[in-house]
């Protein structure tokens, strides 16, 4: 297919998309349909749709336009009194779920690469569980449980668990050559950890994590072993178990804990318990901080679970994208989160007991870092230990937050993820050209 045909069909496939909102505004009117019942068939419809891409356009490039266009198209949308924009934006609560939704199509066709199941299947769930689970709480909830300033049903979470577990042995039978038994334990698996991401999401989030959590999962556990894999699903079973039994006593409410439980599963499920330490310690500073050096946050839990997320899934996307390892600049950038959090929660002392408890902390650090470079295989070290960058940024993130700690009482997270990356984003960006230009 050439070029000017692909963009007229990416052209196309967002006329689809406003004639399908147009249709379904115009029914919602006369057979009164709820605002998010609207929302969920719009949902369905791009899904759907989204889950044809891989057969709709031979190259890659054309649909990372098409994403690029719906998301403008929704930003459009957006603005105030726009009358299609209602289908998506009607309810009452504040969601992103429609940019997320696109981003993500984009980011898992892209991660995914020519392993066609780890689009299809997250894809699927995205678009077939989530809907399917919003619906029944809403038409048949009676059992409710708090997230964030809104609340879900147990009735849909029972249902996007089960639809799932039947969405992913389909996928994996026809899509993949693992055993049965393997099949089942995965999907089991997929099952439990997508419901809890759906549960515990916020704000249309979940059409983000839900979807690259899926894909990042299967893509580092679905061809192990089944001994390893029963491994994994006991050690998920007990942290859920072990969070909640501590998060009541560190002042976690039980929609953050299920959060925590979640992020720290992925972040050891995905990667290397070494290279999973230093953002875990972030999740327990942040805690520290919280209490003894409370911000004006309305959801501070939510904030930096989505900060470490975002980052994470920010880095391998870099990382992929290039073609360089981006775990160690990734490390670098949660040292530099650890810091700051560490020395707003120390603000309070004394400057001598301050400054032993930063120091106590650096040197910590360091140490974890260098186990870190010496448990890493090669490619992580490309660009050598950076101890100076590892030093600035500590240094740099600990010293903003000390000289001026009342910068960071609004949008505290949003400010300390900004200065975390600036040392090793730029660090990364200049020597992966440096070493391409020697190459």
């Amino acid at each position: 297919m050439n070029p000017a045909l692909q963009i007229a069909l990416a052209l196309g496939s967002v006329a689809i998309l406003l004639g399908l909102m147009a249709v379904v505004r115009h029914y919602a009117d006369v057979w009164r349909i709820g605002a998010e019942v609207q929302r969920k068939l719009i949902h369905i419809g791009t899904g759907l749709y989204a889950l044809c891409l891989p057969w709709l356009f031979p190259d890659h490039w054309p649909v990372y336009f098409l994403v690029v266009l719906t998301l403008v198209v929704m930003l459009v949308l957006r603005l105030p009194n726009s009358r299609l924009g209602g289908t998506l934006h009607g309810v009452e609560r504040r969601s992103y779920g429609d940019l997320l939704l696109a981003i993500s199509v984009g980011l898992c066709l892209f991660l995914a690469g020519d392993q066609l199941y780890l689009y299809v299947l997250p894809i699927a769930v995205l678009t077939l569980a989530d809907a399917a689970a919003a619906l029944a709480g809403t038409t048949y909830g009676t059992q409710f449980f708090r997230v964030e300033d809104g609340e879900k049903s147990i009735e849909g979470s029972v249902v996007f668990f089960v639809i799932t577990l039947l969405i992913s042995i389909v996928c994996l039978l026809t899509m993949t050559p693992y055993a049965p038994l393997n099949i089942i334990v995965i999907s089991l698996m997929v099952a439990a950890f997508g419901t809890l991401v759906e549960a515990t999401s916020w704000r249309g989030f979940d059409n983000l994590f839900l979807p690259i959590g899926l894909l990042i999962f299967l893509a580092v556990h679905a061809a192990s072993p089944l001994p390893n894999l029963i491994a994994l699903a006991l050690l998920f079973a007990i942290s859920i178990v072990a969070f909640k039994a501590i998060s009541p006593k560190i002042g976690l409410t039980n929609h953050a804990s299920h959060v925590y439980v979640t992020t720290v599963f992925i972040l050891l499920a995905v990667t290397a318990v070494q290279n999973a330490v230093i953002p875990i310690l972030v999740l327990a500073a942040h805690a520290w901080s919280r209490s003894s050096a409370p911000c004006e946050g309305k959801y501070p839990d939510l904030d930096i679970v989505a900060a470490l997320a975002l980052i994470s899934l920010g880095w391998l996307i870099l990382g992929n994208a290039t073609e360089w390892n981006a775990i160690s600049f990734y490390g670098i950038s949660a040292i530099g989160m650890l810091s700051a959090l560490c020395a707003l929660a120390a603000s309070a002392q004394s400057t001598v007991r301050r400054i032993v408890i930063l120091s106590g902390l650096a040197a910590a650090i360091v140490s974890i870092r260098k186990v870190t470079i010496d448990l890493n295989p090669d490619n992580t070290n490309w660009n050598g230990p950076m101890w100076p960058m590892v030093v600035a940024n500590l240094a740099l993130a600990a010293a903003i937050v000390t000289l001026f700690p009342q910068l960071f009482a609004r949008a505290r997270v949003t400010k300390i993820t900004i200065i975390s990356l600036v040392i090793p984003l730029s660090t990364y960006l200049y020597s992966v050209g440096f070493s391409g230009l020697l190459t």
